[in-house]
């Protein structure tokens, strides 16, 4: 609140040497004066106290004539819409210095304005021109990206995953006394559905902040709803760059993805943490995990191998597609696949990688390196990794989990698999190391790099080394979504769940592969096998 408070009290007066009115129909007589700035206005005054100018500070242009000479321009409107100079006050200060100081705290006040988007009412947009977002994304990505969640289309699939909202909903109520009486952020609101909740909860007021168009249809949701409506208010602009009144008690938000990662709302969710949450306050949710696991399944393989077939046609309307076949082949492996499988595709128990939301850095998110080190349960053809995720709600009165398991009530993350181009065949009790690395880029997502490796089993296995290894690279930003419901397959694959086993586990108790040890195995399945296999099929 004292934030608050000093924004409002600002004031700066400047004396003049020269006031005058620019006017075509007349000219005006000059005389000393001040000019004022006050948190949203310029005043202009003579020294008779009459009044030259009085403009809302975003409607007015400063140029500067000179040294100590200025013009202040203030904005109309033709009837074309086209912007037109109606009025205008030329100014003069006594020396260089004053002047120097009225044009640097003019800009500055001017861009806080900008960004805090001026009084924060019901219909607040907040953008700057330039933020820490614009560095980290490139401004195709997120003009896609804020189409995309500006539509109510795309708003109800998310509203319809009732695993989603209902456990959202849930949290919330059960732990009315961490919102009751309590200032809530909701960052990236999109429909403000999250706000309501927070309403309902006894908030006393939530600030939702949504970056996209959806605001507007979020503030007139919120307007249906008044009884909870009059305690939200909705703030168009980027956690970045908007300026809160006040700090928040508890901060609410879903900014999970595919993977929990993908499009980078967890960054926007720290930085939210680090400029509006008061010491000690709460966040839902407040952790996350990544779970992993490496899988079997033959069909999937087959079938995105089998798209890879379409380019060794030697006559396609007379046209050899060969040169082609070994990049289109290679493409189809880089995206992973998001669909709902079956759990007795997994061929060990899995391992997690937590996340504290409520002590994670920015910078922490950048790069993502996880060692994997799991145990097989059977003996079968390892052909990837399956990731999934979960997040904590650690509220004052219950803790509940929002879970995107295999083998859980479906939700519209589905599940993420990454397909290894060469499997690797492991025997039970084989243990399979390897790494799962995430690097962001600028378009709201992650290269995967993934690289499993089968450790030789049996006697002599003291001896170490590594039996075969196999790697692959995934854009995260381009998943194929297969998105096909688990199917019964044969149960000679299940095992039964075993604790799960930390990535800082894994750290501790594996060592770091030597290169020099791995032995590359060339792929168990060569075209021409992969050729049969679909024609007898």
């Amino acid at each position: 609140m004292a934030e608050s408070a000093e924004i409002k009290s600002k004031q700066r007066d400047f004396p003049l040497a020269c006031v005058k009115q620019l006017s075509s129909a007349s000219s005006s007589s000059a005389s000393p004066g001040i000019v004022r700035l006050t948190t949203n206005a310029v005043q202009i005054h003579h020294d008779s106290h009459q009044i030259a100018l009085h403009v809302n500070l975003p409607d007015i242009q400063i140029f500067r004539l000179g040294p100590v000479q200025s013009v202040c321009i203030v904005e109309g409107s033709d009837a074309g819409k086209q912007t037109s100079y109606s009025r205008g006050v030329a100014i003069q200060f006594r020396n260089e210095e004053e002047s120097e100081a009225f044009h640097c705290v003019f800009q500055q006040w001017k861009k806080e304005f900008n960004v805090q988007g001026g009084n924060i009412t019901n219909g607040t947009n907040a953008m700057t021109s330039k933020s820490k977002f614009d560095e980290k994304i490139e401004p195709s990505s997120a003009k896609m990206y804020f189409h995309y969640y500006g539509q109510l289309l795309h708003q109800q699939n998310m509203l319809q995953d009732y695993v989603r909202t209902g456990t959202y909903y849930a949290a919330v109520m059960e732990n009315r006394t961490d919102f009751f009486g309590r200032v809530v952020v909701d960052v990236g609101a999109g429909s403000g559905i999250l706000s309501l909740f927070a309403a309902q909860a006894g908030a006393k007021h939530v600030y939702a902040i949504e970056a996209s168009e959806m605001a507007e249809y979020a503030r007139k949701l919120i307007a249906g709803n008044p009884l909870l409506g009059q305690r939200i208010t909705v703030i168009k602009g980027r956690v970045e760059d908007v300026v809160l009144p006040e700090k928040a008690d508890i901060l609410i938000s879903e900014p999970m993805g595919t993977l929990l990662v993908n499009e980078r709302m967890l960054e926007s969710y720290v930085i939210a943490r680090d400029r509006f949450l008061t010491p000690n306050g709460k966040m839902f949710p407040t952790s996350g995990r990544i779970h992993m696991a490496p899988f079997s399944d033959e069909c999937l393989f087959v079938e995105i191998a089998s798209k890879g077939l379409f380019w060794q046609q030697q006559n396609y309307y007379g046209v050899d597609l060969t040169p082609l076949h070994g990049t289109a082949f290679q493409g189809y492996f880089s995206q992973p696949v998001v669909d709902a499988f079956d759990p007795r595709l997994l061929i060990s128990p899995s391992m997690f990688h937590a996340m504290d939301f409520t002590k994670i850095k920015e910078e922490e998110l950048y790069e993502i390196d996880i060692p994997l080190r799991f145990i097989a349960s059977v003996g079968a053809r390892v052909h990837g990794l399956a990731c999934w995720f979960d997040v904590l709600f650690n509220g004052s009165s219950v803790q509940r989990w929002l879970t995107t398991a295999p083998g859980s009530p479906v939700t519209h993350w589905y599940q993420l698999r990454c397909v290894l181009f060469q499997p690797i065949y492991v025997m039970a009790g084989q243990e399979i190391t390897g790494r799962l690395h995430l690097i962001a880029h600028s378009a709201q997502s992650y290269t995967i790099y993934l690289t499993l490796s089968a450790k030789m089993w049996g006697p002599g296995a003291e001896q170490g080394g590594i039996l075969q290894t196999s790697s692959c690279k995934l854009d995260l930003k381009e998943p194929y979504y297969r998105m096909s419901q688990p199917q019964a397959y044969p149960s000679t694959q299940d095992h039964q769940p075993q604790p799960f086993l930390s990535a800082q586990d894994v750290k501790n108790q594996s060592q770091d592969l030597d290169d020099t040890e791995i032995m590359q195995q060339p792929s168990p399945y060569s075209h021409a096998e992969i050729d049969s296999y679909m024609q007898n099929a």
